[in-house]
């Protein structure tokens, strides 16, 4: 390898284990260092950014719920049992990480400032090819031929649509698996979408009072924050547990 793609799987390895700390800041220097609004009209803005977000979670939820993989590593490294290359792993390599940029670019679109969503796309799109990269050089020491053979018939990015109906259609869809195992994600995109609506709401416009603005947001988060603790009850009294997950 040269010494610039070792350079690149390094920096993968890195936001394989800070990515859920290191994304949200990167987030948050955006919106600190920009104005909304200078793209499109907001209302266009905001429907194709929460269209894009929940485009994106309906990926993340196709794959979880009929063919989960975890993408947590062991210890925050990459690591892996076995190679999954059933339900929508037969269709795309990194679904979830679709997904994941699809609702990060979902935001960066809602949030409507043409130059920092074209830099966030980027910097987002580059640092899952990192992360990606890395988890490829894993994969491929640890599986050899069966992955070699699994990525020529497999997209990285693209779906392979030839079969996915059959894949759809043909599997039982695990929705307690879904809320189970991608309840956080879900969390996450909320509120960075309610915050963000508001920043929207505050810096464009004057009909709304600042204190209102405030109120609203934090109620709205509060509701979400308490869904986010039935959850977690639920799934610890096993109601969210399937059968096929508790074997």
């Amino acid at each position: 390898m040269s010494s610039l793609t070792n350079l690149f799987i390094a920096y993968g390895n890195f936001l394989f284990r800070y990515r859920n700390y290191f994304f949200p800041l990167v987030l948050v220097i955006i919106v600190i260092s920009t104005q909304p609004g200078t793209a499109a009209p907001e209302f266009l803005s905001t429907l194709s950014g929460v269209f894009v977000i929940l485009f994106g979670q309906a990926i993340r939820a196709a794959v979880i719920g009929l063919d989960y993989i975890k993408r947590g590593g062991i210890n925050k490294k990459v690591a892996a049992e076995h190679l999954v290359t059933t339900g929508i792993f037969a269709h795309c390599r990194n679904p979830l990480y679709v997904g994941n940029l699809l609702i990060l670019c979902g935001l960066l679109i809602l949030y409507d400032n043409l130059w920092a969503g074209l830099a966030g796309a980027l910097f987002f799109y580059l640092s899952y090819c990192a992360i990606i990269m890395a988890e490829e050089a894993f994969l491929a020491a640890k599986f050899g031929d069966e992955y070699q053979d699994y990525c020529s018939r497999v997209p990285r990015w693209l779906f392979h649509l030839t079969g996915l109906y059959s894949t759809l259609a043909g599997n039982r869809f695990n929705w307690r698996r879904v809320i189970s195992k991608d309840y956080t994600t879900m969390t996450t995109w909320m509120i960075s979408l309610v915050l963000l609506l508001a920043v929207k709401e505050s810096q464009l416009h004057t009909n709304w009072p600042v204190w209102l603005i405030v109120m609203v947001a934090a109620i709205t988060v509060i509701v979400i924050l308490a869904l986010l603790y039935c959850i977690k009850r639920l799934k610890k009294s096993g109601y969210l547990t399937a059968p096929e997950d508790s074997c």
